[in-house]
């Protein structure tokens, strides 16, 4: 549509969906803020698609296979959500141990239906925000002797804790939040004996770049709109100025 008729004048529709891929490419690394921010002013000033499609040409698009352009025409949405991360597969890893020392699981994992920790004078940590999971309910039992197991949940999954803890404790502030529909629920149990078993709610490196784009993008949107409506006071102060002096000049050629 682009290089066929680069002249037609862009819609809103047609801005944001470049803004969407300037975002992805962002959150990816193929842009650094300065570059996103400048591609960003370009995208909100553009007035056609002549103007829109230089701004994404080196990059890729969603659902575009060799993209020498982002498309400007709106494709069907994929499924996504938390169907897609309730897989029904094997875990990747039912069980971390820490003596002494420490253990990760974190990354594209699949949580299984039970995860045993233990840490004794060590720590471990489970993060689960880019895991799929076994099951709609999963189990994590740890165990902590003088040592501490943290674990890392993205917003929207339910979280119910079980645990007990003598001289040490589990952490129930995110206990009893509810989780969007469809979202994993994950049973914290266990026992801690001078330890701890923390639980915190976080969102990814990804999100968190997202989220900061689109609020710059907000800044940059609100930055257009003030110099648009400069330009427009400009544009109305010239107009009765010269509307004045046009007046001036027909009094003055009938000699009034």
């Amino acid at each position: 549509m682009t290089d066929d008729a680069p002249e037609l004048r862009a819609s809103d529709a047609d801005r944001e969906r470049v803004a969407e891929v300037l975002r992805d490419a962002l959150a990816e690394g193929r842009l650094d803020m300065t570059e996103f921010e400048e591609r960003l002013d370009q995208t909100y000033r553009a007035r056609t698609y002549g103007e829109l499609a230089p701004i994404t040409r080196d990059l890729p698009g969603a659902g575009v296979a060799a993209p020498p352009a982002v498309s400007l025409v709106k494709g069907p949405e994929g499924s996504g959500g938390w169907a897609g991360r309730l897989t029904g597969a094997d875990g990747t890893s039912a069980w971390g141990v820490a003596v002494l020392a420490g253990f990760q699981r974190k990354g594209h994992w699949t949580m299984p239906k039970r995860f045993t920790s233990v840490a004794f004078w060590g720590g471990g940590e489970i993060d689960l925000r880019e895991a799929n999971f076994a099951e709609r309910e999963v189990v994590i039992n740890c165990v902590a002797i003088m040592g501490g197991v943290n674990i890392i949940v993205p917003p929207g999954v339910e979280v119910v804790v079980r645990g007990i803890g003598v001289m040490g404790g589990f952490d129930h502030r995110e206990d009893g939040v509810p989780g969007d529909p469809g979202a994993p629920r994950v049973i914290v149990t266990g026992f801690a004996f001078w330890g701890g078993v923390g639980v915190e709610r976080k969102v990814t490196r990804a999100e968190r770049q997202r989220l900061k784009a689109e609020r710059r993008q907000e800044r940059v949107e609100r930055r257009a709109a003030r110099r648009e409506l400069q330009q427009d006071h400009r544009d109305e102060a010239y107009e009765a100025h010269r509307r004045m002096l046009d007046g001036h000049r027909e009094r003055r050629e009938r000699g009034e």
